[in-house]
């Protein structure tokens, strides 16, 4: 009895330690951690940060500062993602905000449904609150330029070695004259050996 209980107590312990167990570390967002080949957040916030540095050397800046205007204007129509994955398109429209919001030389007006949440908080407002706290209607700021663009994909393999391309176009277009005054192109290579 005793030998069958100790065979028990040790395939148990054994059985215990083979399934091991989970592991959960934080890590800094910053760090890149690449278990695939796919598009990741630190994908997203490299090509975000380059393009837009890029966006503000070119002379459409400049020209629309030497006009004496206020800071650039920015909506951000549609980032269409064409990759053969899913890529967060939010997140990467929210690095590109980020980038040129935390340096301070461009402004972002709402898009699409969250302006349109916005102009119903508004509504709500004049109805509800006292007329010193109340937002006014018709007092929005247009846009100056909208940023429009895509992410593409394509992969290739052979083997055990498998490349993912990823080009990121984007497009600055002059709202009043519909000129295009910044086209924008970043790559991404990735090679998985299995």
């Amino acid at each position: 009895m005793k030998l069958k209980f100790l065979i028990i107590s040790l395939c148990s312990v054994f059985l215990l330690q083979a399934c091991g167990g989970t592991t959960v570390k934080r890590v800094d967002a910053n760090e890149e951690i690449a278990l695939t080949d796919k598009w990741n957040a630190t994908d997203s916030r490299l090509v975000a940060d380059t393009m837009m540095e890029d966006m503000l050397s070119f002379p459409w800046y400049t020209d629309f500062l030497i006009k004496g205007d206020e800071r650039p204007r920015v909506i951000v129509q549609q980032i269409r993602n064409k990759s053969h994955e899913h890529v967060s398109v939010d997140t990467f429209i929210n690095d590109i905000k980020r980038a040129l919001l935390k340096n301070g030389k461009i402004d972002f007006v709402a898009a699409g449904d969250e302006r349109e949440d916005i102009r119903a908080e508004r509504e709500d407002q004049e109805l509800n609150a006292t007329a010193e706290t109340a937002n006014e209607m018709g007092q929005e700021l247009g846009a100056d330029f909208a940023m429009t663009g895509e992410i593409n994909s394509f992969v290739d393999s052979l083997d055990n070695k498998r490349v993912t391309f990823y080009q990121v176009d984007l497009k600055l277009i002059d709202m009043l004259t519909n000129r295009e005054v910044w086209i924008g192109q970043e790559k991404i290579q990735k090679v998985l050996e299995k």
